[in-house]
C-alpha cells in the first residue's frame, strides 16, 4: 500500500484537492438528515425517531434515482471542458435544469402515492401515524434539492466545487437552527419543514451565485439555437442508469428499513443511529467517487489512457485509507457514537452499539464500490454497472439479510450482516471492471459531442 501512495502520490493529491469542497457539500446535505435525527431523537423520543427514519429512507429512496441521474452531467461538463467546447457547456446546464424540473414533478407523485398507500409497509400505528406527513413534506423539498443537484454539476464538471460547499455547510448552520425552532413549536413535522426551508434556501443561493459569478459568464450565453432535446435525452440515457445503480443501493437499505420494522421500534431506531452514522461516511465517500469520475472524464476529454488509469486509482487508494480509518473509529468508539443521539434507553443503545460495529467492517466495501460507480461513470460505463448493483443488492444483500434476521433468528444484526455481504460483492466486482475494461476502451469514441440530424 505504501509503495502504491508514493506512484500515485501527485494525483491523489488533485484528486484530494477537488474531492474536499465535494465531500464537504455532500457531508452538508446528508448532516441534515444527521442533525434532524439528533433533535429528534433528544427532544421527541425513539418512536418519532424511527418514523422519521422511514420516511426520511422512502423519500430519499425515490429521490436517488434524480440525484444520481443528474450525477452524470458533472462528468459531461469535464468531458466537454477537457475539448474547451463553451458551447456545450452551456447546452449542458440549461437541459440539466429542465432535467431537474421534470424528475422532481414524476419522482414527486411517486412519493405521493408510496404516502396515500404507507399502511402497505406493515409499521405499528404510531409509525405510520408520523411518517406519513412526514413524506409529504419531505417530497415537496426533493424538488429544490434536485435543483441544486443540477446547478452543482455545473460547478464540479468546471472544478468549481467549493461554490456547493458553501452553500451546504451555511444550509446545515440555517437547519439546525429551524430544526430547534421548529419542532418546538410543531413536533415532528416541525423537522420536515425545516428541511424543506433550508432546500429551498441551498437551490436559490446557487442560482444567484452561478449568475453573478464572473466565472461562470462565458457558460452562460447562449450561444447557438440548436435544440436542446438531444442533450436532454443523452443525459436521460446515461444519467438514467447512474440513477438506478443509487437506487438499487437505496432500496436496499430502505427495504432493510421496512424488515428492521417488522421485528421492532428498538430495532428501528438503533438501526436509524447506525444507519446515520454509516451514511455519513458514505456521503464522504461519494464526494472522493465524484471527484475521480471528473478527473477520469478530463483525461477521458484529453484521450489520454495513462491519466485515465492514473485518476481512477488515485480515487480508489484515497477511499481506500479514509474509509479505513472511518472503521477504526466505528470500532473503537461505537459507544461514545451512540451516546450523541440517545442516553435514556438502554435498550436501543445497547442494539446500536452493535450495529455500528457492523457498519465499522463495512466501510472500505462502501467506499470502494461507490468510487468503482465513480470511476466506470467517468468513461461513460453505465449499463453493465446498474446490473453488477442490481445483483449485488437484491441477488445477494436483501435475501440473505432476510434469511439471517429471520429464520436463522439474528434479529437485526442479520439484516446488517447480509447488507455487508452484498457492498462487498458490489466493490469487488465494479473494481474488476473497471480494470478489466481500461485497455479496451476506445477514448475517442466515448460519448461524441451531440449532433442534429
Amino acid at each position: 500500500m505504501q509503495s502504491l501512495v508514493r506512484l500515485y502520490r501527485n494525483d491523489m493529491r488533485e484528486t484530494l484537492r477537488l474531492s474536499i469542497p465535494i465531500v464537504i457539500a455532500q457531508l452538508g446535505v446528508v448532516l441534515m438528515g444527521v442533525t434532524d435525527n439528533l433533535m429528534i431523537g433528544r427532544i421527541l423520543g425513539a418512536i418519532p425517531l424511527g418514523a422519521a427514519g422511514i420516511a426520511n429512507s422512502i423519500t430519499f429512496l425515490v429521490g436517488s434515482i434524480g440525484i444520481g441521474g443528474l450525477g452524470i452531467v458533472s462528468a459531461l461538463v469535464s468531458q466537454a471542458a477537457g475539448k474547451r467546447n463553451t458551447k456545450e457547456i452551456n447546452r449542458l446546464f440549461r437541459s440539466v435544469i429542465r432535467v431537474a424540473w421534470s424528475l422532481g414533478l414524476i419522482l414527486g407523485l411517486i412519493c405521493v402515492g408510496v404516502a396515500w398507500q404507507f399502511e402497505l409497509f406493515g409499521q405499528t400505528p404510531d409509525i405510520t401515524r408520523m411518517a406519513k406527513p412526514f413524506i409529504l413534506i419531505l417530497t415537496v423539498s426533493n424538488v429544490p434539492l434536485l435543483l441544486f443537484v443540477a446547478i452543482r454539476q455545473l460547478c464540479d464538471g468546471l472544478s468549481r466545487p467549493r461554490v456547493a460547499m458553501f452553500i451546504t455547510m451555511s444550509a446545515l448552520i440555517l437547519n439546525a437552527l429551524l430544526n430547534y425552532a421548529l419542532i418546538h413549536r410543531l413536533g415532528l413535522n416541525g423537522a420536515a419543514y425545516a428541511t424543506l426551508l433550508s432546500r429551498i434556501y441551498m437551490a436559490v443561493a446557487i442560482w444567484v451565485y452561478v449568475k453573478k459569478d464572473s466565472f461562470f459568464r462565458s457558460y452562460l450565453v447562449v450561444e447557438t439555437t440548436l435544440p436542446l432535446r438531444p442533450l436532454i435525452e443523452k443525459i436521460l440515457r446515461l444519467g438514467l442508469p447512474g440513477g438506478f445503480q443509487f437506487f438499487f443501493e437505496i432500496a436496499a437499505f430502505s427495504l432493510a428499513v421496512i424488515m428492521i420494522g417488522w421485528l421492532g421500534e428498538p430495532q428501528l431506531a438503533a438501526h436509524q443511529i447506525a444507519i446515520n452514522m454509516a451514511s455519513t461516511t458514505y456521503m464522504m465517500a461519494t464526494g472522493i467517487a465524484a471527484a475521480g469520475s471528473i478527473r477520469v472524464g478530463m483525461a477521458v476529454g484529453r484521450n489520454n489512457r495513462s491519466a485515465v488509469q492514473r485518476a481512477g486509482t488515485a480515487a480508489f487508494l484515497l477511499v481506500t485509507l479514509f474509509m479505513g480509518l472511518c472503521c477504526v473509529l466505528f470500532l473503537s468508539a461505537n459507544e461514545w457514537l451512540v451516546s450523541l443521539y440517545i442516553r435514556d434507553n438502554l435498550a436501543v443503545s445497547s442494539i446500536a452499539a452493535t450495529l455500528v460495529i457492523i457498519a465499522g467492517f463495512f466501510q472500505l466495501s462502501d467506499g470502494i464500490q461507490v468510487v468503482g460507480l465513480g470511476v466506470l461513470r467517468g468513461v461513460a460505463d453505465v449499463n453493465m454497472p446498474t446490473l453488477l448493483t442490481l445483483f449485488a443488492y437484491w441477488g445477494v444483500a436483501l435475501p440473505l439479510s432476510y434469511m439471517l434476521a429471520f429464520p436463522l433468528g439474528m434479529d437485526v444484526q442479520g439484516v446488517w450482516i447480509g447488507l455487508l455481504a452484498g457492498l462487498t460483492v458490489s466493490a469487488i466486482l465494479l473494481t474488476y471492471r473497471f480494470y478489466k475494461r481500461l485497455p479496451q476502451i476506445q477514448l475517442e469514441e466515448i460519448e461524441p459531442e451531440v449532433s442534429v440530424h
